[in-house]
């Protein structure tokens, strides 16, 4: 209970402040330009906070908090007194409807340098990208790839940490090869591989892109050790304590905790015998696991242990910090690395290149912004710059309903010379409709699908 609240308060404080900046570009560019404001409000429906600015502009809060508008003097759809025209949004230019327009996802794009400034002046803990080793026939196997060296880039593009890297492989998404260079731990020698995409079957919904690639990072060791047992679980009614260290299942030996695991799920019901090690004595213990079913309608063994998992060694951590002028330039070019890195994403969506089941709605936000918001003020501070490139991108696209789609109406009034007539703009906004209420119930039904 406590996690969806977290979730959901996180959320709406994420969301909230996004949709503010988006909606005030609107609202400052318009004022610039002359143009008088009657409603600025933070999501939809029945209001329930309100209040009337100097100006006239009625600011409100509104019950839902999935979106916000600008509501500007239209003689398009107001009674416009003639001493009020001038001030009116359809007498202005279309290059100040433009930029007025275009102001709303350009402010989520300047918040998301902002946040990502901020992220970079108070310092990120981050991990080195070095490999730890290679999985056989692999992608990265094939091309030549081995252990202890770290990338150093990715077609060119430094990767400072790991995040770095993933997002230069999701990048990749469709494309026929990439190249990895990287330096060596021992020696520091440097390499360059060329690795074939061809045959790259990445689902980012199921796996990282660094497993479907074959290659597995240093991260923090998993020992056979159990350090927690649950309550009235099958491993403390066998009598397992903390600090036993699991040898052998059924005569099997335990190499890592994920051997243990999957003997452990595929065995419900079933008596086991677990050998472990108790203050440098072999005991034999009888452990029946727990059935407990899957999503998919399948019984898995449950033993109710958790592993010691050792922190990993300080030659890799890393903390990306700096100077105040750095920061701001590491901010910027890592907002425009997300803003493309979205428009690719969209046109491979387009093309099949990228599965429709990789879109998250409303729940995937709200778990993202929960779980950064407990890690710490800079990981709420990306996941924050994230969502409002996100934003921006998504409302530059050219849907009738969004701003891109009045852009794209103001292009075509631009090369023709008068407007684009109000028939063809109110079909155009109930296919807009049609399709942006698609795509939002596949998430929705994503984000569902998930939660099992």
């Amino acid at each position: 209970m406590f996690d969806f609240i977290w979730n959901l308060a996180s959320f709406v404080v994420a969301l909230g402040l996004l949709i503010t900046i988006h909606e005030y570009g609107h609202f400052w560019v318009a004022r610039r330009n002359g143009v008088k404001v009657l409603r600025f409000s933070i999501g939809f429906g029945k209001p329930i906070w309100r209040k009337v600015g100097r100006t006239g502009t009625e600011y409100v809060i509104a019950l839902i908090p999935l979106g916000g508008y600008v509501r500007m003097l239209d003689q398009r759809v107001d009674d416009v007194a003639p001493e009020d025209e001038s001030v009116s949004f359809n007498s202005k230019s279309v290059w100040q409807r433009m930029a007025i327009v275009a102001a709303g996802p350009f402010a989520n794009f300047i918040f998301a340098v902002f946040a990502l400034w901020l992220v970079y002046l108070i310092g990120i803990p981050s991990v080195k990208p070095v490999i730890q080793n290679v999985e056989a026939n692999s992608i990265a196997a094939v091309a030549g790839v081995e252990g202890d060296q770290q990338i150093i880039a990715v077609d060119g593009q430094k990767t400072p940490d790991w995040g770095a890297v993933n997002l230069a492989f999701v990048g990749k998404i469709g494309e026929q090869s990439l190249e990895l260079e990287t330096r060596s731990i021992h020696d520091q020698m440097t390499k360059k591989y060329t690795l074939t995409l061809s045959n790259w079957n990445f689902a980012p919904d199921k796996e990282s892109s660094l497993s479907s690639l074959g290659i597995t990072p240093y991260s923090a060791t998993v020992t056979t050790i159990v350090d927690g047992i649950s309550d009235d679980s099958a491993a403390q009614r066998a009598g397992i304590l903390v600090g036993d260290e699991i040898l052998r299942i059924d005569g099997l030996y335990i190499d890592t905790w994920k051997d243990a695991v999957q003997i452990i799920q595929n065995s419900p019901n079933k008596a086991l015998i677990i050998e472990v090690k108790r203050n440098n004595a072999n005991l034999s213990l009888t452990v029946t696991p727990d059935g407990r079913q899957t999503s998919d309608g399948f019984t898995q063994g449950f033993l109710g242990v958790s592993p010691k998992v050792l922190p990993l060694a300080d030659e890799f951590r890393i903390n990306l910090q700096y100077g105040i002028i750095e920061s701001l330039i590491k901010g910027a070019e890592k907002t425009w690395q997300l803003v493309e890195l979205s428009f690719n994403m969209i046109g491979k969506l387009l093309v099949g290149d990228v599965s429709v089941k990789s879109l998250s709605g409303p729940i995937s936000i709200a778990q993202g912004a929960g779980d950064s918001a407990g890690y710490g003020l800079v990981y709420f501070l990306s996941f924050l710059a994230l969502i409002s490139v996100n934003l921006g991108v998504i409302n530059l696209l050219p849907l009738p309903i969004l701003d891109g789609g009045h852009l794209f109406y103001y292009v075509i009034e631009l090369l023709r010379g008068k407007p684009v007539s109000e028939k063809t703009q109110e079909a155009g906004f109930k296919i807009g409709a049609l399709v942006l209420f698609a795509l939002m119930s596949i998430a929705l039904l994503n984000d569902i699908s998930r939660l099992g």
